[in-house]
């Protein structure tokens, strides 16, 4: 019979180990090799290789394990796993938006792999973001800024280089990770070429990723520094001045930095025009931003295209390597376009659809490329008279010697201020002046004086354009015969003695008012007999 205590263990089917003095043996047995927790086990692979387990990898048999490999999720019992805590698209805690490492889109076909790396991101430090397609990913990256884009190369539809192409003519300053578990040499070089910064073999290990994601964003972040201390520095800080006249330049200048307006600065050679560019960048919310300077004039007429907008590899002749063009190089920031007077006619139609746009088209792309650029002009020339001699865009001289391009009200509206009355004697004015840029024109002048004026907005005639009108009863139309020589010339006679009256016969402020080089005004001084009187200023 089986004593008492082997009915209260029951029947073994074994028999029972027995110890080295012939009692049971009591020590614990030794692990057997394989006999983690298949939970444990699916832990570790998606560590290693964001492998997809197969269906029995899951002890679907025993709920515990299944709520642990659900990361707790079902009936809100057992703890996460630290692989799954974070679920794609989930919204980011506010404890982990802040001290982030910058933030990553994830564009993975497979939702798995998908979700995996999203979760490894996010638990070293990023702000990591899923998408599922090429096309989804480009629509987040129009959203919201993206500091850095992880993509799979085979994907359905549009591929990871598809993608890397579109993402480098629309946004090159994002670096481009691609991730492949078909790698090889050619597909490498391929994407290199193109403009990846890192290539990834899966399954990849989190740390050597975690390394190539802060590789590819220490690289973005110097190249911004070293792009805007090109900007920023400069053979004087400051534009140096104590004249009135001076000090008035500088209040024209920091209201207009204020905004985001086009401006176009004209001024003989050395009388410090970069520097106000420049001053007038630091002045910006753009002054984090890269400054470009391109020099019109240096720029020969076949290489004006490439130099601008940029080409791809194999676009023309010599094109060996992709090049970002000065609008490429100038996102979000300032580009100086000095000496603006010698751009050929050929590409000033091109540079006005990239002003009024913000688009071009890169030598080699299909899709044309978006920037964000603010244009700040520059030119010795007398630019009204290059447009009459037909050696300057009518329209685009309008479209740079403007503030906004908006109405009154809706102008007002964007800068905070309100909506001016028109007073008779401006509407006079105005209806006085021929309007040779026709609307573009007119709502330049609104915009100037908007801005330069706030206070009194349209009530100042000195920013309006043409003579003022005469007083009353006075007869503008040609006197005697119809002459229309002899006519205009006592028009200029006119004109010339209104702007030294109302210049105090400084000579410069006389051109400011009339809108001539201070050349020209001598001129016409000595034509009409008046050289002898006036200061220089």
């Amino acid at each position: 019979m089986r004593g008492a205590a082997e009915r209260r263990r029951g029947a073994h089917p074994l028999p029972a180990r027995r110890g080295p003095r012939g009692g049971r043996d009591r020590r614990p047995r030794p692990r057997r090799e394989g006999s983690r927790s298949r939970a444990h086990l699916r832990a570790v692979l998606l560590h290693q290789g964001f492998h997809r387990p197969r269906p029995l990898d899951l002890p679907l048999d025993r709920p515990a394990a299944r709520r642990r490999a659900d990361g707790g999720a079902a009936r809100g019992r057992g703890r996460p796993l630290p692989h799954v805590a974070a679920r794609a698209g989930s919204p980011v805690t506010e404890t982990e938006k802040r001290g982030s490492r910058g933030r990553v889109l994830v564009v993975e076909d497979e939702a798995y792999v998908r979700e995996s790396l999203v979760a490894v991101l996010r638990a070293k430090g990023f702000d990591a973001e899923p998408a599922a397609s090429a096309a989804e990913a480009v629509t987040l990256v129009g959203k919201a800024p993206v500091d850095l884009v992880l993509s799979d190369l085979r994907m359905p539809g549009t591929d990871g280089l598809e993608l890397l192409r579109r993402l480098q003519s629309a946004s090159p300053e994002i670096p481009v990770i691609i991730l492949t578990g078909h790698g090889n040499v050619a597909s490498a070089v391929e994407c290199l070429k193109a403009g990846a910064s890192d290539y990834v073999l899966k399954p990849a290990d989190p740390e050597a990723l975690d390394v190539a994601v802060q590789r590819a964003l220490d690289a973005r972040s110097l190249r911004r520094e070293v792009r805007y201390l090109r900007g920023t520095v400069a053979p004087s800080a400051e534009p140096v001045g104590d004249s009135a006249a001076w000090r008035k330049v500088m209040a024209m200048v920091d209201a207009a930095a204020a905004t985001d307006a086009t401006v176009l600065l004209i001024g003989e050679s050395g009388t410090g025009k970069e520097l106000l560019a420049r001053r007038l960048h630091g002045q910006s919310p753009r002054a984090s931003a890269p400054f470009v300077r391109v020099n019109c004039a240096a720029i020969p007429l076949e290489m004006w295209e490439s130099e601008f907008f940029g080409h791809r590899k194999g676009a023309f002749t010599g094109a060996g390597a992709d090049r970002d063009g000065r609008f490429h190089l100038a996102h979000r920031g300032t580009l100086l376009l000095d000496e603006v007077g010698a751009m050929p006619v050929a590409g000033q139609a091109k540079l006005l659809r990239a002003i009024q746009d913000g688009e071009f088209d890169r030598l080699g792309d299909e899709q044309p490329s978006r920037v964000d650029v603010r244009i700040v002009a520059s030119t010795n020339s007398d630019l009204e008279a290059e447009v009459q001699q037909g050696r300057f865009r009518a329209d685009l001289f309008y479209r740079l010697n403007v503030v906004l391009r908006v109405a009154v009200a809706e102008t007002a509206a964007r800068l905070g201020r309100p909506v001016p009355d028109v007073s008779p004697e401006t509407l006079a004015r105005l209806r006085a002046y021929p309007w040779p840029g026709n609307v573009r024109e007119l709502r330049s002048v609104i915009e100037r004086a908007l801005i330069l004026d706030p206070a009194h907005a349209l009530e100042n005639l000195d920013l309006l354009p043409g003579p003022a009108p005469g007083p009353a009863g006075h007869d503008a139309s040609p006197r005697g015969d119809l002459n229309l020589r002899d006519a205009l010339t006592r028009l200029e006679r006119d004109m010339l003695l209104e702007a030294q009256r109302r210049s105090g016969g400084v000579r410069k402020e006389a051109a400011r008012l009339l809108g001539i080089d201070p050349r020209n005004l001598a001129y016409y001084l000595r034509k009409h007999g008046l050289a002898d009187g006036g200061e220089e200023g």
